[in-house]
């Protein structure tokens, strides 16, 4: 995936009738497959026809046709999220027939395109890859250091007192890595540096 991948800011949903059969499909972000096959098995209904899914998180992807011929429903779910530079995303698209055949070229567009109008109007957030940084000051530095990191966006994780000074572990985003590694040794004056976990 080429650009700067999203997520879903919340689970979202769609609903089409395409030539008499109703098509909904549900989507939530997700950091597992386990939470993506969870919410499959939960929000999938039992008494439709076909409920069919994709998830990506990352480089683990997934999908299932659910009894519909093979390669008109998962995959055009997962072309969808994809389409969209989506990750950790899941989509369902339940299927309740309404007598009328579609086709496989029918099927790839009702269940990719319903995914896809899902995906478009859903609310997104940004992906921001993280990065943890460890660093141990003296106390006259900490509250400074605090809140110079804080303008970094770095958020401090597990903070430790000890006799002669503070051990602090910090995650924000990798690209200010470079700037708070400096940003420390300034405000200690060299006596600290910060190192990458």
């Amino acid at each position: 995936m080429s650009g700067t991948p999203s997520t879903l800011a919340q689970p979202c949903r769609h609903q089409e009738e395409i030539r008499k059969s109703r098509f909904l499909a549900l989507a939530a972000p997700v950091d597992s497959p386990e939470q993506a096959l969870a919410f499959v098995r939960e929000a999938g209904d039992p008494t439709a026809t076909h409920n069919c899914w994709a998830y990506r998180i990352g480089q683990d992807y997934r999908f299932n046709d659910d009894g519909e011929p093979g390669g008109t429903a998962g995959r055009p779910i997962l072309q969808a999220i994809e389409g969209q530079q989506m990750d950790r995303v899941v989509v369902l698209v339940t299927r309740w027939y309404g007598g009328i055949k579609l086709g496989a070229g029918g099927l790839v567009r009702a269940y990719g395109g319903t995914a896809a109008e899902c995906l478009r109007r859903a609310g997104r957030v940004p992906i921001v890859a993280m990065a943890r940084l460890e660093l141990r000051c003296d106390f006259a530095d900490l509250a400074l250091l605090k809140a110079r990191l804080k303008d970094l966006q770095a958020e401090v994780e597990h903070e430790t007192f000890g006799a002669d000074g503070v051990e602090l572990q910090l995650c924000l985003p990798d690209s200010r890595v470079d700037e708070a590694q400096l940003r420390v040794s300034d405000i200690s004056r060299g006596r600290s540096t910060a190192k990458r976990l």
